[in-house]
């Protein structure tokens, strides 16, 4: 039977039998994500026109729906049996590129509501803490090396040299895990130091919005990454079993391309 979204395409088997196998994964991931969207548009600015509980259970089963459905996908996709060259190699390829596509609009969202603020009468705030600064090219230069040593680590595995594929996907994962430790610093600093919070004028809502959304996303790359790496230790990986590799490299490519975007945009952009 077909199913909402297929991740693992059809097939041929032993015998020649195709098989289609179908994912409801992502459509839980979709509800759930609904409800949370719900459940905070009612409790933000809908409070007098439903009880307080409403939009407090919509968003608790949202965020229950969307880790479910999320992690569901990513154990079919990274975790299960690694899958090969075939239409279910291109099918998951896809999927992650229509992922990414949407994410898009999702960040996108936040760029326009920056360039609306950075456009008003009101600008600039009244307190405008340094962004820009060493920290901001040390994480930027982390990351984008992040993106060489994972694009060359997928190519050692096509090439079937299996020390080098592991070497630069381990170097990838500490270089994740590393900007990550540079944005929690940073947040240190901007909130302790400079007293610079979400609810910093309108700047801190578009700051924090922002860049928490990127480490977001940043902290699940590295999540798929560790999980790559330790399936890779146990030799899960070859050259014809790359699919995990492909797509998480396609994910990280996208975070990172966010990250320069945001960096212009964000950090240079509330600066001049």
């Amino acid at each position: 039977m077909s199913g909402w979204l297929s991740t693992g395409g059809g097939h041929a088997e032993d015998g020649g039998e195709e098989h289609d196998h179908s994912s409801y994964w992502p459509l839980i991931a979709a509800v759930g994500a609904g409800m949370l969207y719900l459940g905070a548009g009612f409790f933000f600015v809908g409070l007098d026109l439903v009880p307080a509980v409403l939009p407090i259970g919509l968003a608790g089963a949202g965020v229950v729906g969307l880790l479910t459905g999320l992690f569901g996908w990513a154990y079919e996709a990274f975790m299960a049996p690694a899958s090969g060259h075939g239409g279910s190699a291109d099918v998951y390829t896809t999927t992650m590129i229509l992922f990414l596509v949407s994410d898009v609009a999702t960040f996108s969202a936040g760029f326009i509501y920056f360039a609306f603020i950075r456009s008003a009468a009101f600008w600039p705030p009244d307190h405008l803490p340094p962004l820009l600064g060493s920290l901001v090219a040390i994480n930027t230069t982390l990351l984008v090396a992040s993106s060489v040593t994972i694009h060359y680590s997928h190519e050692a595995l096509v090439e079937g040299d299996q020390r080098k594929f592991l070497g630069l996907l381990g170097a990838t994962l500490g270089l994740g895990v590393l900007f990550l430790g540079g944005q929690i610093f940073e947040y240190y600093e901007l909130l302790v130091v400079d007293g610079f919070s979400l609810s910093t004028g309108v700047l801190g809502s578009a700051f924090y919005g922002l860049t928490g959304l990127h480490g977001l996303h940043v902290a699940l790359g590295v999540l798929l990454i560790a999980i790559a790496f330790g399936r890779s230790l146990r030799g899960e990986y070859g050259p014809q079993h790359d699919t995990a590799i492909r797509t998480t490299s396609l994910y990280w490519h996208f975070v990172d391309a966010v990250w320069l975007f945001l960096v212009v945009v964000l950090y240079v952009g509330a600066t001049i």
